[in-house]
């Protein structure tokens, strides 16, 4: 690993050291109604977007006991929560995105929400994915926020009207406005060296070779045939031609400031969830004015989603009731829509939110038309546990920065992690 990481998890250990003090601290003065919140939403556009939901909180006199860990992906916040767990000083309420609640609700450990989705009529009023990631079981075990699309394709808008230019749709336009970009001074395409981001370029490229059934044969099956298959040495192949469009040396930096290296002109192109979007706007950039935003070449027909979700630790179910408020608030159809306007995402709700943007628009669109055109997040969790998760971001990491590496021996590296995984699952 790189330095990066290692700061952060510094960062996030430091938080933690300092909680049963701020814990005993809160149980002598703060109002009984609170509810203590672990997450990793740190940006401008999220804590935008959190506002939004703990004022609604607070109007129910609930307080928000605030517990932000650094870094992208909640790399950080994953091994804090663990770490609260085994001291036996759980958060009343966790961000948890993807199949990783249901580790957590199998030990028993989540606070059930069936009659809040009873009395919400959410199995009927929500898109059938976020349904079915939200039960464990038979139980309904988190309350979830909004989808965000990932594969998104920002530009400046600035820049491509001064060079004439419109934004690819496939990946030869990509070459053809990338060639123009450099030609013109400027880094075609933002990016950071940090594991979780090259691996968001690797799962497009992925969705982009051959569509959501093969997407999901790498991701949710681990099915070593696909790993050996043609098609993968074409995406590797391709990630590290995209290395000549980005700024050398590839630093890690976080997602926010590869952000404000578009935005700012550095550089003409970004890919990056629709949180980037979120973060555009807190930023006072409109849509399709300073920013523009188009589906990753080869993509457009389809939706690389990504859920935000909150789970509730049970405990001694002292704050069952907070908790399920918590929970009304979050699906509330005004909050959903206020919620991810802030944050750049679409509400779960079916029904299209009169209120989105075009981006959003594009997205709500895409998800709608099904999981045959949906595929979910390695990135973020919604494909597979962390453990298959980590070796392959750790993988496509190593083989980006090794040039000295082929891609054919980082082909049946990824094939040797798939026969291991899949035996590990007794497949």
């Amino acid at each position: 690993m790189r330095a990066t990481l290692p700061l952060l998890m510094l960062a996030a250990l430091a938080v933690y050291a300092a909680l049963p003090a701020q814990a005993r601290a809160a149980a002598a003065s703060a109002a009984p109604a609170s509810l203590q919140v672990l997450h990793w939403w740190t940006s401008a556009g999220e804590r935008r977007a959190l506002n939004v939901v703990v004022n609604q909180l607070a109007r129910q006199n609930i307080q928000w006991r605030d517990v932000p860990i650094p870094g992208g992906a909640g790399m950080g916040a994953g091994k804090v929560l663990k770490s609260m767990v085994l001291a036996g000083h759980a958060p009343e309420v966790t961000q948890l995105n993807g199949v990783i609640f249901g580790e957590w609700a199998d030990l028993g450990l989540l606070l059930e929400l069936d009659n809040v989705a009873v009395q919400g009529n959410w199995e009927k009023q929500m898109f059938p994915t976020v349904w079915a990631l939200l039960n464990n079981r038979g139980h309904v075990v988190a309350a979830p926020l909004g989808i965000h699309r990932i594969n998104m394709l920002f530009y400046n808008v600035a820049i491509f009207n001064r060079l004439g230019l419109t934004p690819p749709r496939t990946w030869d336009d990509f070459e053809r406005v990338a060639q123009a970009l450099r030609d013109a001074g400027i880094t075609p395409l933002a990016q950071s060296g940090e594991a979780w981001q090259i691996a968001t370029l690797f799962e497009n490229l992925a969705l982009a070779e051959s569509g959501p059934a093969y997407y999901r044969r790498l991701f949710v099956g681990m099915d070593p045939a696909a790993y050996a298959d043609g098609r993968m040495l074409h995406i590797l192949k391709r990630l590290r031609r995209l290395g000549q469009a980005m700024d050398q040396p590839v630093r890690e930096r976080p997602w926010t400031e590869v952000a404000r290296s578009m935005a700012d002109g550095e550089a003409g192109m970004f890919i990056m969830g629709d949180w980037a979007k979120g973060e555009f706007n807190a930023w006072g950039l409109a849509v399709d004015q300073q920013f523009g935003c188009v589906p990753v070449p080869g993509t457009g027909d389809y939706h690389l989603y990504s859920t935000d979700t909150l789970a509730m630790f049970a405990g001694d179910y002292a704050h069952q009731a907070t908790q399920e408020t918590l929970a009304q608030i979050v699906t509330s159809p005004a909050v959903q829509s206020e919620y991810n306007k802030f944050k750049g995402s679409i509400p779960v709700w079916r029904t299209a939110d009169p209120h989105m943007d075009r981006c959003a628009r594009d997205s709500w669109r895409a998800f709608s038309k099904g999981p045959a055109y949906q595929a979910p997040s390695l990135v973020h969790r919604m494909a597979t546990d962390e453990t298959t998760k980590d070796a392959i971001i750790a993988e496509v990491q190593r083989f980006f920065f090794d040039r000295q590496g082929s891609e054919e021996q980082a082909q049946r590296r990824l094939v040797s992690i798939a026969r291991a995984l899949s035996r590990g699952r007794g497949q």
